[in-house]
């Protein structure tokens, strides 16, 4: 069995955001086997974590999990999150980093994930559907 591509990937983004000065967001689904994250803050079924190192106490980012130490409403609470539940991991500032696209089960050869690449995009910076609006920095991963 070959290990995943996304720890890997979230960990690359991470360090690449932390080394350029910007801050490391992820996208959880909070409703995500094994995730703790404050309900009150849930939303959509979703939760956006800010995961700088100036932010939290990183205790764990490995294959498996990202588990670490956040403020909420000045309170410390531990948040672990498998990394099954990640569905995203940017920065903050410019909007660059990863989106993931988990359609596939744990047994799918094809498990590991596919970068968009600069030739997948349309060379236009307009959404294909006609649309003026700005499309996404994040890149979608099959």
């Amino acid at each position: 069995m070959n290990t995943s591509t996304k720890p890997y990937f979230i960990r690359a983004i991470h360090e690449w955001a932390e080394d350029n000065g910007f801050t490391p967001h992820v996208l959880v689904d909070a409703f995500g086997e094994g995730v703790l994250v404050p309900d009150e803050h849930v939303k959509d079924g979703q939760i956006l974590l800010n995961i700088a190192h100036t932010a939290v106490q990183l205790d764990c980012m490995d294959n498996e999990r990202i588990a670490f130490t956040a403020r909420f409403n000045g309170v410390a609470t531990n948040i672990e999150l498998p990394i099954e539940s990640i569905k995203a991991i940017y920065a903050r500032e410019n909007g660059q980093g990863l989106f993931f696209d988990d359609m596939q089960g744990p047994d799918d050869p094809d498990e590991n994930p596919r970068i968009e690449t600069e030739a997948d995009k349309p060379t236009s910076k307009t959404d294909t559907s006609g649309n003026d609006k700005p499309r996404s920095h994040l890149k979608v991963i099959k």
